[in-house]
Formats: C-alpha cells, sequence, structure tokens
C-alpha cells in the first residue's frame, strides 16, 4: 500500500501524545504550544466545556469575607471603624456646638436687646402718660416746657423702637401683630392728648374728659399691646437661653463611644503583640481625649455664665422693668386723682378709681422692688434699690399729706404738694425713677457680661473639634497600618 510522501502514521495502539510534549527535544511545537489568555475555570460549562469567563460576584464575596477572617484584614475593619467613630465625634460636636454659639450669639445680639426694646417701649408710653397728665395739671400758662419735652421726647423713643422692631420681627408672629396695634394706637392717644391741652388753653372743662380718655386708650389699649409685645420678645429669649445651655447629648454620646472602641482596640492590640503602646492609636486616644472635656468644660462655663446672666440679670432687669413700670402708672394714676376730681369711680361706685389704681401700683411697685433687691449680688446692685425704698415711702407719705389737703378743700395746695419743685409727690416720684433707672443700667451691664461670657465659652470648640476629629483619625488609621506592615 503506498502512503503520502511526509505523511506519518500512528498506530492504533500508541498513545496520544501528551499535549505540549515535544518530539525529543521537549520544545513545543506549534501544535502542543498554549494559546494565550485568561486560564480557563475548570468547572464544566452547560455545554460539558470549561469556563473560561471572569470569576463570578458570588465567589468574590467569599473570597472578600475569607479575607476578612485573617489578621490583617480585621486590622483594617478595626481601622476603618475607629476613623468614622471619631471622624463623626468631631463632626457631631462641631455641629451641635455651632448650634448652642449661634442660640447664644442670639442672646446677647438679638434677644435680650429686642425684650429690652420692648420693655423700653412700654415704659415710654407710660411715662408720656405720665408727663401729659403732669403738665396738664400745670395748667395751659403754667405748663414747664421739660415737661412737654419729655412727652414728646417718650412719644418720638416709643416710635422709633417700634419700627426698629418690626424690622427684626415676622409680620405674622405675635410680636408683629402688637406692633400695628400699637402703631394703629399711638396717634389717637397722641391725638386725645392734643385736643384736652387745646381745652385746657381755653379754660373749657372739656379738656379734663380728653385727658382721661387719653388715659383710658393708653391703660387699654397700648399699654396692654406693649405688654404682650414684652412677653412676646421675653419668651423668644428664653427659648434662645434654652437652647444655648442644652447639653450636646449627641455629641458627648459620639465621644464616650469612639473613646470606647480605641480602648477596645488598644487592648486587643496589646492581647496579640504584648505591646503595651501603639503610638497611632495612643494619639487617636488622646485627641479624641481632650476635644470630650474641651466639649464638656466649655458647656459646663457657657452653661454657667448663661445661667448667671438669666438669673442675676435676665430675672433682675424683669423685677426692674415691673417696678419702673408701675411707678409711672402709680404716679399718672396720682395725676389724674386731681384732674377727675372724684368724678371717675370704680365699678361698685364706692371709691375713686384713679385713687385706687394708684394704690394699687405703689403695692406692685413695692413687691418687685423686693424682688429685684432679693436678686441683686452686690452693692452696686443693692445701693439704687434702697434709695428707691426710701424714695417710696416719702412718696407715699407726702401722697397722703395731699389727699389731707384736697380733702379739706384747698385744692391749689394738693397741687402743690402734688406736682410743686419742693417736698412734693412729683420730687419722690423723680427720685424713685432715677434710682430704678442707676439699678437698670447695672443690671443691665451685669446680663451683658455675663452673657457675652457664655458665648465665648464656646470660641474655637466648633474648628478645633473638627480638626481634633481628623486629627484622631489620622492616628488611628497610621497605628493599624504599624501593625499591617508586621504582615507585608
Amino acid at each position: 500500500m503506498t502512503h503520502p510522501p511526509n505523511v506519518r502514521t500512528a498506530h492504533p495502539s500508541a498513545p496520544a501524545s501528551a499535549p505540549g510534549s515535544g518530539s525529543g527535544s521537549g520544545s513545543a511545537g506549534p501544535a502542543g504550544s498554549v494559546p494565550p489568555g485568561p486560564v480557563p475555570d475548570p468547572r464544566p460549562g452547560p455545554e460539558g466545556g470549561l469556563v473560561t469567563g471572569p470569576v463570578g460576584a458570588a465567589e468574590a464575596m467569599a473570597r472578600l469575607r475569607a479575607a476578612a477572617t485573617t489578621e490583617p484584614g480585621k486590622l483594617r475593619i478595626v481601622g476603618a471603624v475607629l476613623a468614622a467613630l471619631v471622624i463623626a465625634f468631631g463632626a457631631v460636636t462641631a455641629m451641635e456646638v455651632s448650634d448652642r454659639a449661634a442660640a447664644a450669639d442670639d442672646v446677647v445680639s438679638r434677644s435680650q436687646p429686642l425684650s429690652a426694646d420692648a420693655a423700653l417701649v412700654y415704659r415710654s408710653l407710660a411715662d408720656a402718660d405720665t408727663a401729659a397728665s403732669s403738665g396738664f395739671l400745670a395748667g395751659a400758662a403754667a405748663e414747664p416746657r421739660a415737661v412737654r419735652v419729655r412727652y414728646e421726647k417718650d412719644i418720638a423713643l416709643a416710635s422709633r423702637l417700634l419700627v426698629k422692631a418690626a424690622t427684626h420681627t415676622d409680620a405674622d408672629s405675635e410680636s408683629g401683630l402688637q406692633i400695628r396695634r400699637l402703631n394703629e394706637q399711638l396717634p389717637v392717644y397722641t391725638g386725645y392728648v392734643e385736643t384736652a391741652r387745646s381745652y385746657n388753653r381755653q379754660g373749657k372743662p372739656l379738656g379734663g374728659a380728653y385727658l382721661r380718655f387719653a388715659n383710658e386708650r393708653m391703660t387699654k389699649v397700648l399699654l396692654p399691646a406693649a405688654q404682650k409685645l414684652y412677653d412676646a420678645e421675653t419668651a423668644r429669649l428664653d427659648r434662645d437661653d434654652d437652647d444655648a445651655t442644652a447639653w450636646p447629648l449627641f455629641a458627648l454620646l459620639a465621644g464616650v463611644v469612639a473613646l470606647g472602641a480605641l480602648g477596645v482596640a488598644q487592648r486587643r492590640n496589646y492581647l496579640r503583640t504584648n505591646r503595651v503602646f501603639n503610638q497611632g492609636l495612643l494619639a487617636a486616644t488622646a485627641a479624641s481625649t481632650v476635644l470630650l472635656l474641651w466639649l464638656a468644660a466649655a458647656h459646663t462655663v457657657a452653661s454657667s455664665q448663661l445661667g448667671e446672666a438669666r438669673t442675676s440679670g435676665q430675672d433682675s432687669l424683669r423685677a426692674l422693668n415691673e417696678a419702673r413700670i408701675s411707678s409711672l402708672k402709680a404716679r399718672a394714676n396720682e395725676n389724674l386723682v386731681l384732674v377727675a376730681r372724684g368724678a371717675v369711680l370704680t365699678d361698685d361706685g364706692k371709691n375713686d378709681k384713679y385713687e385706687t389704681e394708684y394704690r394699687e401700683n405703689m403695692g406692685v411697685l413695692a413687691d418687685a422692688l423686693g424682688r429685684a433687691h432679693r436678686l441683686a449680688d452686690d452693692a452696686r446692685g443693692t445701693a439704687p434699690l434702697d434709695a428707691a425704698a426710701k424714695s417710696l415711702d416719702t412718696w407715699q407719705t407726702r401722697h397722703e399729706q395731699a389727699g389731707r389737703t384736697d380733702r379739706a378743700g384747698d385744692y391749689e395746695g394738693a397741687l402743690t404738694k402734688v406736682i410743686g419743685d419742693k417736698g412734693s409727690t412729683g420730687e419722690s416720684f423723680d427720685e424713685v425713677d432715677a434710682a430704678l433707672d442707676r439699678a437698670l443700667a447695672h443690671e443691665q451691664r451685669e446680663f451683658t457680661r455675663a452673657a457675652e461670657n457664655g458665648r465665648g465659652a464656646f470660641g474655637l470648640l466648633p474648628v478645633g473639634a473638627a480638626a481634633l476629629g481628623v486629627l484622631a483619625a489620622l492616628g488611628a488609621v497610621l497605628g493599624i497600618n504599624r501593625r499591617l506592615s508586621e504582615y507585608r
């Protein structure tokens, strides 16, 4: 049988050569070379062949889980957790402290000034009513220029403060509603006063009726609206104060958790290596500890100072404002006793309305002075209150003398005892008012000092919290990486 040249036939029983085996020299021929490409997966494919695609996602996850069970894998997880915890601690601290610092700043620069302005609106209105009645009693020809100027300044000040308050107040809020009411009713009041002065210049008794209308508008409309404005602004001040002194619970909790995790990590490191210190973890612990202590100290100081501002300043100012307003209302009532000459009685028809209200306001004045005296914490705070209490006693004594003179039929004598320059109830009222003004100025300074100290206690803490959080995270990562380097 003839075979084609250069063709060799294999014996049926000859074994097939292994893939890649050579003929004698051991080198792989073209037929036996391994083709380039990815190493095939030895698992059977759907048609019985081999799977040559990439490894599946399930197997990748299995490999990751297997890697996590090794010590290097565990260390990487520990490092990531520690970094996340200390970063979270710094971030939460920065956010909570920023909120409290903003509230403290509102106390100092917004809410308290607005509350003080609202009190001054009330005081200016009450003082204007007092000045109007004092000028009316003095008569058209003899009306002291100083009294008229005082009335005009009070009205102008109240108007200016209302404009200022409106620019810092939501129009739909309670404060906005009361500001609109005051702006609407103040011209009505001043119109009554000018009409009363006009009739008084003509010597007509109708002037007294218009003055009583003005006083009724003041006591039943304007002063209640001013009181509501003051209450609303004081409530806002209280809310800001509460926000500024609230404990940063999330930040404190995050700090405790971060320090606990760092402690566990260092104990784990000690048990596996018998090394007491890891410099990176130790730095992270130190940074976290400093931040936690700084947070606690800053909040304690801020709460203490803002608390002092609230009790020694804000509460004292509230009592002093009540005292001063009561003295102004009492003085207006005292003047109106002589203006009305018994024509206006209480609802039961038994007593003079203005004399009754005078006594009520004097009682409120005495109580408010007592509260302010108890709240005052130094001699500079108590000295003007002692002077006010002494002048109050003199005022009451002189008022009784003026009342007896009036009841005896000596109207001119009673008028002199009420509005005269020397030895009059007006002189005692001025002394009480001046003493209360000194006390208010002192307590306002005390409030501002304490509130600014409370605001300053937060200082650079938000920035420091962020910086220390990053520093602690860096220390934790470096500390873990040092351990990881031992496995390379």
